[in-house]
């Protein structure tokens, strides 16, 4: 029987349709990678194709410290005063050495204020956080006392520098000796190096440091709402991985101050850019879909080649209530703005430092105390035969944060 020659075109025209099709919705799935780029399909399985490779929170840690009672009648009549400077994560560890010296001293420990790096950009401590939960807390641990006292002038208080992580020893010998002269004095905290890694041996000032940096900071009601709201947007926004988002510290105005060199030895460089942290997460397995939060207040143009390949890439200024953003993100102080980014990346599914510091290091402690340890740390590791795992934070891979020394 002879064959229409019109059946025949319709067959091949029906074939090659379904096979444009398929490379159409092949193409969606792995998104326009650069052809020069070293992720292999190979490396993405299956499952990170369809969800992305998000791995369910360990459950939260309990604290296994022992919080400290000093009796009342060992307190003495000076005070401890002092700010919280350079944003939260310097917080953190601020307050853990004040609290420590206040203790070992059996001084008063005045609650602090909050400055910005601007001349005059002063805030009240009750204008971020909680002073309430911040007393109750430590109560027990040390006197706290809300105001420093009418009679206590600035110029009978002395300045004492003190390194963080501040040892028994070091207040013995350097600290002790100014209090008993002046009676009061003013600490401020310096950083020799970021260092949160968990000391081989116990320190008595261990249960100390536990209660202060992991116990007393909490938002206070307005800024805790501002947080929330915009965590729930995020996850809205992220249906399509189950309302799960990833958090990325990457702020272009540090990025543009490092040079960001990496070390040839190590394979690691200090930071990433927008486009290399895109690729990077490419690499691991999330597909286009997945949501992103950056610090970076307001966008930046750097920030494109990022969002060509994860178009749900999100700033404050796009998902901050509109009510809040006059007082939250368009004043001249910075500082509400670096303790929202520090909440929000403590609170994502997973979090991606771009930038290695002080931030990442204490963002990773809190998240290791209430169990999201999904913390991928962006390393040179050559072809394709990484697998997640090797981007886990060696605070978590080997548990060698201070965290563990608190939690269990």
């Amino acid at each position: 029987m002879a064959v229409d020659p019109r059946q025949i075109v319709a067959g091949v025209l029906t074939v090659t349709m379904f096979v444009m099709l398929g490379n159409m919705i092949m193409r969606d799935h792995l998104y326009s990678l650069p052809v020069d780029s070293d992720i292999s399909i190979h490396s993405i399985s299956k499952q990170s194709l369809e969800t992305g490779p998000w791995i369910k929170d360990s459950g939260s840690l309990k604290p296994c410290w022992t919080k400290p009672v000093l009796q009342e009648d060992e307190q003495s009549q000076g005070f401890v005063t002092f700010s919280l400077t350079n944003g939260p994560e310097y917080h953190v560890s601020q307050i853990a050495d004040a609290v420590i010296v206040a203790r070992y001293l059996r001084a008063t420990l005045v609650i602090p204020d909050i400055r910005g790096s601007e001349p005059g950009d002063k805030r009240n401590f009750e204008d971020i956080y909680d002073v309430e939960h911040f007393v109750r807390n430590l109560n027990g641990v040390v006197k706290v006392a809300k105001t420093r006292p009418a009679e206590v002038s600035a110029r009978n208080i002395a300045a004492v520098k003190v390194p963080n992580r501040v040892s028994e020893d070091y207040i013995a010998e350097n600290i002790e000796p100014v209090f008993t002269s002046k009676g009061n004095i003013r600490l401020a905290t310096y950083f020799p190096s970021v260092n949160m890694k968990k000391m081989k041996d116990k320190s008595n000032t261990d249960s100390i440091a536990c209660t202060a940096m992991f116990g007393t900071l909490e938002l206070q009601p307005e800024v805790n709402e501002v947080v929330e709201s915009m965590v729930e947007r995020l996850r809205t926004l992220s249906a399509k991985s189950k309302g799960q988002f990833i958090a990325v510290d990457l702020r272009v105005d540090i990025l543009e101050k490092k040079s960001c060199q990496g070390d040839g030895a190590l394979k690691s460089k200090s930071c990433y850019g927008p486009e290399e942290i895109g690729m990077f997460l490419r690499k691991v397995g999330f597909n286009k879909d997945t949501t992103l939060y950056l610090t970076q207040s307001r966008w930046d143009s750097s920030l494109n080649a990022l969002k060509d390949l994860f178009p749900k890439t999100y700033t404050k200024e796009n998902i901050m209530p509109i009510d809040k953003k006059a007082k939250f993100l368009d004043s001249e102080s910075s500082e509400v703005e670096k303790v929202i980014d520090f909440y929000m990346c403590s609170e994502s599914d997973v979090f991606v430092p771009a930038i290695s510091g002080l931030f990442y290091a204490n963002v990773a402690g809190k998240r290791i105390g209430s169990g999201k340890t999904q913390i991928l740390v962006p390393a040179d590791i050559p072809g394709a035969s990484a697998t997640l795992t090797d981007y886990i934070s060696h605070y978590v891979s080997k548990k060698n944060h201070f965290a563990y020394s608190c939690f269990c």
